[in-house]
């Protein structure tokens, strides 16, 4: 079973690599360099979260529809080539953009749309079979495995781009996506080899319980509590993911950043986040969660407010303590809000409750990645500072997690229910690679 943990560690790592392109170089490329309106970009990238729904009629049909007797390598494969295929043409796309603009538009939708329907295709079919290789005991080892070499793997990325695209240049980007797409695909093909056993019938997974739209709305909206930490994790969320398309185009405008060192930013976030990871593990059950999960918020709460700063002082010195804290700050979060998370569910109806709380995470992803193009845009304008656009946006997000961090204290576990399960910390690593 290590051997195909393994592998599939590799799947989900070629499927996150593809995104570190679009969301770390090409944001800064296409907003700094080739002067292309933030809100176009975020209704761009946003497509892997706008078609998130279409990962449950996925997952339904690969149940059922067994290709050559595999139920999920298919799918996976076409999607991994999808998300190769759409961020190896994603800087030609936004060359395009800036030159004939509507013939870009629509060729920049086909590439993102491309590439979104080929996120939410392989990561459903790969989540399922990391779940039934690995059974109900070792599914949290193995996603926990998943989690950490994809994280890995987006620190290499953002090292690797940052080596291959040390200023723009058209030619050199082409060449250093392509790379990156023809490394993903390699990854890929290497995790399917001789991974999933031929089978045959049905998957167990169709029996499993089905819920409503309406059930879920239900489950929230009738119990205070959960009414209450619906709101927290979506206002959170949407506050610490919106940043993912503005900080390297907002470091080149204050501080005149080189696109090699934009590029290191998700390197740095996110090797503090694995800090957090392990801090967040040693912590886990020596502290309440609710005080780790405070820390972590405000944490990233301080990161945005020394990244304001940054911006007003001119200091580059200052803004890379901001995104250490925000990195930090947001690992320390994740897992201790996902302690959280797996309490406030119901033993009969964990399906339910689980669901509810990854629809709140996909809903602020989508709504905290356009907020953050919108408003920066509009703020732009009103002030006629493109500096300024930018630090507006980061002071909302500051606002967002003081008031999440507030109604932090209003959330009950006991209150919701009498008693729950505490999972195990690979448990809760699990539902953040899901």
């Amino acid at each position: 079973m290590f051997i195909k943990r393994l592998q599939l560690a590799l799947i989900h790592t070629a499927v996150a690599v593809t995104l570190v392109p679009i969301n770390s170089t090409l944001n800064r490329v296409m907003i700094f360099d080739l002067g292309i309106s933030k809100t176009l970009f975020t209704i761009l990238a946003i497509f892997p979260y706008l078609l998130a729904p279409i990962q449950v009629a996925i997952g339904s049909f690969s149940d059922r529809h067994p290709i050559l007797g595999f139920r999920r390598s298919p799918y996976i494969l076409v999607g991994l080539i999808l998300c190769v295929l759409g961020v190896a043409v994603s800087p030609q796309v936004a060359l395009l953009i800036s030159e004939n603009f509507t013939l870009g538009v629509i060729f920049g939708i086909l590439a993102f749309g491309m590439w979104g329907m080929g996120y939410n295709l392989s990561a459903v079919s790969y989540l399922s079979l990391a779940s039934e290789l690995s059974g109900e005991k070792g599914r949290g080892k193995t996603i926990a495995t998943m989690f950490t070499l994809m994280v890995i793997g987006i620190i290499a990325t953002g090292i690797g781009l940052s080596r291959m695209v040390p200023t723009f240049d058209p030619v050199t980007l082409e060449l250093a996506f392509i790379t990156i797409a023809a490394s993903a695909l390699i990854l890929g093909l290497i995790g399917l080899f001789k991974l999933e056993p031929r089978s045959s019938g049905i998957s167990p997974a169709v029996k499993s319980e089905n819920y409503t739209i309406r059930e879920m709305t239900a489950a929230i909206t009738e119990n205070p509590v959960a009414k209450i930490f619906f709101v927290y994790l979506l206002l959170l969320l949407a506050a610490i993911l919106s940043q993912d398309v503005l900080l390297e185009p907002f470091a080149a405008q204050a501080f005149g950043m080189t696109l090699e060192q934009t590029s290191r930013i998700v390197s740095i976030t996110n090797s503090f986040t694995l800090i957090a990871f392990i801090v967040a593990g040693f912590l886990d059950g020596r502290i309440k969660k609710k005080y780790v999960a405070q820390t972590g918020n405000l944490a990233a709460l301080f990161g945005f407010v020394t990244i304001v700063v940054s911006g007003f002082v001119a200091s580059q010195t200052v803004f890379y303590v901001g995104i250490t804290l925000l990195g930090f700050g947001t690992g320390i979060s994740t897992i201790a809000n996902l302690s959280l998370m797996f309490d406030l569910t119901v033993p009969e109806k964990v399906g339910l409750y689980i669901g509810a709380w990854g629809f709140s995470n996909g809903l602020s992803r989508l709504v905290g990645l356009l907020m953050a193009g919108v408003v920066a845009d509009l703020a732009t304008q009103f002030t006629g500072s493109s500096l300024n656009g930018y630090l507006v946006v980061f002071s909302i997000e500051a606002l967002m997690l003081l008031v999440a961090a507030v109604m932090l204290y209003r959330i009950d576990v006991g209150s919701f229910r009498k008693k729950a399960d505490e999972p195990s910390f690979v448990e809760k690593v699990a539902l953040a690679a899901e």
